[in-house]
């Protein structure tokens, strides 16, 4: 059973940073991919990054280019969403998500939404 847990949510104000981290509970960490999705109240659940097995590859919803880093430390069996410049928009649940071998590029829900572990969610919240 794959377990993920995640950390790291909090209440910011506009301009400032926050880091999620992921802990993921399995042997062969190293061939899922990782990604971070968020859900605002009333709205559909969506992309936001995701990173290769290898590391070697990034993938962002333009929403948050420049502004969000996905990483992963495969000894430590965990990914982290370093977000800054944080605007109130980006008030929502943050969850993660492993798919294995997952393919990074692919942003749409009904892709992840199959074959993948999620954790429980962190709420992120942005003053302005």
């Amino acid at each position: 059973q794959v377990q993920l847990v995640e950390s790291g949510g909090g209440f910011v104000q506009a301009g400032g940073s926050l880091r999620l981290s992921c802990a993921v509970s399995v042997s062969t960490f190293n061939r899922y991919t990782m990604a971070w999705f968020r859900q605002a109240p009333g709205k559909e659940r969506e992309f936001v990054a995701a990173i290769s097995w290898k590391r070697d590859y990034t993938y962002y919803a333009d929403s948050v280019k420049g502004r969000f880093t996905i990483s992963r430390d495969n000894a430590k069996n965990t990914a982290f969403l370093q977000m800054n410049s944080l605007k109130p928009e980006d008030t929502a649940v943050y969850y993660c998500a492993a798919k294995y071998f997952g393919v990074v590029d692919q942003t749409e829900y009904n892709y992840w939404g199959q074959g993948t572990h999620w954790g429980q969610g962190t709420q992120v919240t942005v003053s302005s």
